[in-house]
């Protein structure tokens, strides 16, 4: 093949001209249940073949180089596509390429259908098409690569794969890692990797590629939603206690829109639930939202509670979802169920998924349909799908702030009802948490007479005390 040849479909190794000063790079995949999560990334190199920091890292979390040559502009999972935009006139003279590459969560790129990579231009024109069919255990992968040839831009197709996964293919590249892996023995890159240039740093010590996207966010935080900031911090300390600092899951809250909940909303008390639960899910799921759902009479997919849209959320939720006048848990697990595991049937066998989902499900009142809502807490249990449930009521378990029952055992002490247990308000919640006939004990309850009135560091240890039993049980089960 001439240096200069213009082709559209590529193999491993060939290269084509790039003649447009914008370009798109769409990496595709066909989405599917149990597919590990693809995560694109884009590291500008100098003629070392190293960053010269780890700013020249561009990725979810960090979406805009410094320069702004390199964005990425967006990630649809329903549609299996994740994009980044390149200027290529913009790009500093030091950098001599832009590495398009990319990770996968939860599982190997060989578990990936249709894996491809898109190159376009600024009309949407395909430049170059690059099948990947040979991908088997990596868990990180080296697209191809944006160079710089006698003055003009060209798209080599590389096609890369890492065992060791993102912090094998970062430290290749420079980027300081806590405990980097050694780089893969053997490689299909084009040359090996020269040594780190001068001033640039593979050594531990640095900040974990996890870690590294938590402080982006934290950064955002302080911008869109400071008040969610020091939340943020609080469940972190939570999480590293129990040692999931690094722990990646899908993030779910289920909220309660029956009319008995006006008040609770009125007085802002969910609002300042939903941004407690948001701070943990910034610590968890590595695209900083939460999938919403609401139940009344029907269940509702409510979209995605972020960063940018925290402030005021449930007011502006509730002029779209008006307060309905029953309660049926099971229309919003039905939705969940079907959202994260494409079924809400009846299930009796596992159902594996490399990344767990954590179900924030709050109420104030027992449901109508218990027969419904304890066959799908059942068939659940089949699935990596955990759920808390937080009532706000009465309860024979109900929790008291640490500091107004100092003498109880335990960090909270679950504060002891005059009423007896079968006169509690929640009832049937109390015994979906001690169900007997599952696959795996896959929830937990606690109430709380006023949410507002646990301090944050110790709702926090409460939504973590019984998950991380829940993942060893389901690591053991095979079911992720």
């Amino acid at each position: 093949m001439r240096d200069d040849e213009v082709m559209t479909s590529m193999s491993k190794g060939a290269n084509v001209p790039v003649p447009t000063a914008l370009v798109r790079a769409v990496l595709r995949h066909r989405p599917a249940a149990g597919v590990p999560d693809i995560d694109a990334s884009a590291l500008l190199v100098t003629e070392q073949g190293k960053v010269r920091d780890d700013g020249d890292f561009v990725f979810y979390n960090a979406p805009s180089h410094r320069s702004g040559s390199v964005r990425h502009e967006s990630k649809d999972r329903s549609a299996g596509t994740e994009t980044l935009m390149v200027d290529l006139p913009a790009v500093e003279a030091a950098v001599e390429k832009v590495v398009i590459a990319a990770s996968a969560d939860g599982g190997t790129f060989g578990q990936v259908p249709g894996l491809a990579l898109s190159l376009l231009d600024e009309r949407g024109a395909t430049l170059a098409e690059f099948d990947i069919s040979d991908a088997s255990v990596e868990t990180a992968f080296v697209f191809g690569e944006l160079y710089r040839r006698a003055g003009a831009w060209k798209f080599r197709a590389v096609g890369q794969g890492y065992a060791t996964g993102l912090g094998g293919l970062a430290t290749d590249f420079g980027i300081s890692v806590d405990d980097p892996a050694p780089a893969p023995a053997s490689t299909s890159y084009a040359s090996p990797p020269p040594p780190p240039a001068a001033g640039t740093s593979s050594a531990p010590g640095g900040v974990s590629l996890k870690k590294a996207r938590q402080i982006s966010l934290e950064k955002r935080a302080a911008t869109e939603a400071p008040q969610i900031v020091d939340l943020i911090k609080k469940a972190s300390v939570s999480l590293d206690k129990k040692g999931l600092g690094e722990h990646t899951a899908r993030v779910a809250l289920c909220l309660d829109i029956s009319g008995s909940m006006s008040r609770l909303y009125r007085d802002q008390k969910v609002q300042q639930l939903i941004e407690r639960v948001l701070a943990l899910a910034l610590r968890f799921d590595d695209d900083g939202a939460v999938d919403v759902f609401l139940f009344g009479t029907h269940g509702h997919v409510a979209g995605t509670l972020d960063l940018s849209n925290v402030t005021g959320y449930t007011d502006t939720m509730l002029r779209e979802f008006r307060l309905e006048g029953g309660t049926n848990y099971s229309t919003a697990m039905r939705l969940i169920r079907k959202h994260y595991f494409g079924s809400e049937e009846s299930r009796t066998s596992i159902h594996r998924d490399p990344v767990p989902v954590y179900c924030m499900f709050v109420t104030d009142g027992q449901t109508t349909d218990e027969k419904s809502a304890t066959e799908q807490v059942r068939s659940s249990s089949f699935e990596p799908m955990f759920w808390q449930f937080i009532a706000i009521g009465e309860s024979a378990r109900e929790v008291a702030p640490k500091t107004a029952a100092p003498a109880r055992k335990g960090l909270f002490g679950r504060a002891a009802s005059l009423a007896k247990p079968s006169q509690s308000q929640f009832r049937f919640l109390e015994e979906l948490d001690d169900m007997a006939g599952r696959n795996v004990d896959n929830a937990d309850f606690f109430a709380v007479a006023d949410p507002t009135s646990i301090p944050d560091s110790e709702l926090f240890d409460l939504m973590m005390t019984e998950y991380p039993a829940w993942l060893q049980q389901i690591a053991a089960k095979g079911m992720r």
